[in-house]
Formats: C-alpha cells, structure tokens, sequence
C-alpha cells in the first residue's frame, strides 16, 4: 500500500512531489522485494486525497504489473464530498475495467461507506442487486410533486432484489419517452398520472393511487 502523503523523500525530491510516477516507483520498490522472496501473492494500492492523482497513479500501475489493485480515494472527506469524490476516483477507474477490490473513505459513520460503494458498482452495472431507480429534474412541464414522489417511491422499494429500472418522470410529455429503456416507470399529468412500460403507456392513474399502483405492478414483476 502507497499513500501520497507518506512517499519515500528521495521520490519526492526526484518527481517533484506525490504525483503518479513517483507513486507507482514506490509501489514497485516493495514489490520488487516481494518478488526477489520469491512471493507474487501481492494486491497494491495506491491511494491519494487527490483524484486526479490517484487515477493517474492506478492507471499507469494497471499498464506496469498485472497484480490485483485495490481502489480508494484516502482522505476523501465527510459524507457528501467523500462520495462525491469518490464516486469520480473509483467509478473513472472501474469504468475503465481497472480495479479489483474497492474501500470507500468517508470521515463519519463507517457504515456510510458501504452502502456508497454498492452505489457505485450499481451506477456502473457491476453489482445488480437492487432496483435502479432513473428521476428526471423539475421542470416547467412538472405536474407532480416529483421529488416527494421520487423519495417516496426511492423508499418503499428500497430493500426489493429484482434486477429491473423503475423510472420517475415528471411530465407525460417527455417522460416516457425519455425513459423508454426503463421496464416500468410512472409520469406525472394534469391531475392524473401515467403507468408506462419500456416507453409504452399502459394506463392512466390518479395521482392519490400513483405510488401503489406501481408498488403493486412492481411486486408482480
């Protein structure tokens, strides 16, 4: 394991500062040791608080060696900006098929980290074991109180497993259409809503009955 803040002086002073080469030499110094023992049983990480740095540093260590890397942003911060951080560090690199374990660093509650990271994979179709919920932003066209709804809904389905894209749309006008690719979605109307399937209306609903109707198609599916 590497961290920027802790590399080797002489690393510091040839590179300039932490930046990826140095980060990947220091890396590669201990691996060259564990090599010359004779052990290849070896996962690097390379972890730095900035991100930009650490996806320099995991992609060019991917290009050098072909042991296991273990992602991470250190230091990221408090809830929302460690995500938000993140999110950009680890999900660039996995996204570019780069990364074989994964450790969340937010300052908080521990348990935070977990539920961050599974979002992630989420986003990026590596874990599939939640519902993924697709909203649209208010608009002028938003006939529906859309985030209420949104959060609501995002609740109530919360601990369901299925492997399916349940949509939140706030108008009929673009919703369904935009939300074509989602296997069940709703839309928001003048005092009705809509019920639609891969982009295809199936019927009208009132907006008193919006969030159970779709609960109750969702459980059928």
């Amino acid at each position: 394991g590497v961290n920027g803040g802790s590399l080797e002086k002489d690393l510091l002073n040839q590179y300039g500062g932490p930046v990826a080469e140095a980060m990947v030499e220091s890396a590669m110094r201990h691996v060259r040791i564990l090599e010359d023992l004779d052990f290849q049983d070896i996962v690097i990480s390379l972890k730095n608080s900035d991100v930009i740095r650490s996806i320099e540093a995991y992609r060019l260590m991917s290009k050098t060696v072909d042991y296991p890397l273990h992602l991470g942003i250190t230091e990221a911060g408090g809830i929302k900006r460690g995500t938000i951080k993140s999110a950009i560090g680890v999900g660039s690199l996995l996204a570019d098929g780069i990364g074989d374990t994964i450790r969340i660093s937010l300052t908080g509650d521990p348990t935070e980290e977990i539920p961050v990271a599974k979002d992630i994979l989420r986003s990026l179709d590596l874990l599939n074991d939640k519902i993924k919920i697709v909203s649209c932003p208010t608009c002028g066209r938003c006939n529906i109180n859309l985030i209420d709804l949104a959060n609501e809904v995002e609740d109530k389905i919360s601990s369901l497993e299925k492997d399916i894209t349940v949509a939140i749309m706030g108008c009929a006008v673009n919703g369904p259409g935009e939300a074509r690719e989602a296997d069940i979605g709703i839309a928001g109307g003048d005092k009705v809503g809509l019920l639609f399937k891969k982009g295809e209306i199936v019927k009208k609903i009132s907006q008193e009955t919006i969030v159970d109707t779709l609960l109750e198609e969702i459980n059928n599916m």
